[in-house]
């Protein structure tokens, strides 16, 4: 005689759990796209802020410094009795410390990619993969003092005269600091490359080198450049290594084996209390950061760019 009750009591305890699990659904729905524009909007709300604190300051720094002088000249020595802020002293630093990194890590990124996607066994590319991305994991100091105390003595026994602050040494190490991020935006962008398109060339005789390089690489070609882009970009702003191992004499020459000083370099070493606040020293930081922002403002964009021109569509 109970039976028809129990049922019906079954049935609407289903029914309540359906519709508090639509109910709970309902807010979740809401509510994450909320979250989700307030992310986007604290990022570009903070990229603003950034924009606006460096132009403010910039223009203090320009009521003082021509432009003239600041975008034409060589000489920089903003902490001397007659002061000099030009500032492609420092953009000369900066950019044998990225050329350098780059020799060093866009081969040995781009052979790691080409080896985890085209060579290593699915159980070596779960061991190796994460191995190598913990390097990008190690903290920039670290990678400091080993340029300083252990590639500068080895570079200094195989290059006479090698000074102990120089830019070859932070080159180097900058260079293998970023080889995870090429190798392994690089990888993903080679595994994605279809199976068949490589059976394909492997069905007409190819070999496997030939495969990787002349196949898969080209079909992936955009991941790949984005990736020695954004890779340019890290270089480019990279701060402790350079400080460390790299000195602080910012000369226009090019060449690797003197010390040097990088924009990132000169910023720590002004904000650490080498010029008061409001001086024309402070602001110049101030100058030096906003072309350090457009540099890589310019690089990021330029790897978003080639990654829409040369995306292929499978």
């Amino acid at each position: 005689m109970n039976q028809p009750n129990k049922d019906f009591s079954i049935r609407e305890m289903i029914e309540s759990n359906k519709q508090k699990k639509f109910s709970t659904t309902n807010v979740f729905d809401k509510v994450m796209p909320f979250l989700l524009f307030l992310s986007a909007f604290v990022s570009v709300v903070t990229t603003i802020g950034i924009a606006l604190t460096l132009g403010f300051e910039l223009f203090k720094f320009f009521e003082r410094v021509p432009v003239s002088e600041f975008l034409g000249s060589t000489e920089w020595y903003p902490l001397s009795a007659d002061p000099r802020f030009g500032v492609w002293a420092l953009v000369a630093g900066t950019l044998k410390i990225a050329v350098i990194a780059m020799i060093v890590a866009v081969p040995l990124g781009l052979a790691s990619a080409i080896y985890l996607s085209e060579y290593a066994s699915e159980r070596a590319r779960t061991i190796l993969k994460p191995i190598l991305e913990v390097l990008a994991g190690v903290p920039t100091i670290v990678f400091g003092f080993f340029a300083l105390s252990f590639v500068t003595p080895i570079l200094q026994a195989l290059i006479p005269g090698l000074k102990i602050y120089n830019a070859l040494s932070p080159g180097i190490v900058v260079g293998i600091m970023i080889i995870p991020m090429i190798a392994s935006i690089s990888e993903d962008a080679m595994s994605a490359v279809p199976k068949k398109i490589r059976d394909g060339a492997l069905g007409l005789g190819a070999t496997r080198l030939e495969v990787a390089i002349k196949v898969v690489m080209p079909a992936a070609l955009s991941g790949i450049i984005a990736s020695i882009v954004l890779a340019t970009s890290r270089a480019i702003g990279e701060t402790m290594i350079v400080t460390i191992a790299g000195g602080s004499q910012p000369n226009f020459e090019f060449n690797p084996l003197n010390a040097i000083q990088t924009m990132t370099a000169y910023i720590v070493q002004i904000a650490k209390g080498d010029a008061g606040y409001g001086t024309i020293e402070y602001y110049s930081i101030y100058a030096v950061g906003a072309l350090l922002f457009i540099f890589t403002l310019v690089m990021n964009l330029f790897a978003n760019w080639v990654t829409r021109r040369f995306r292929e569509e499978y």
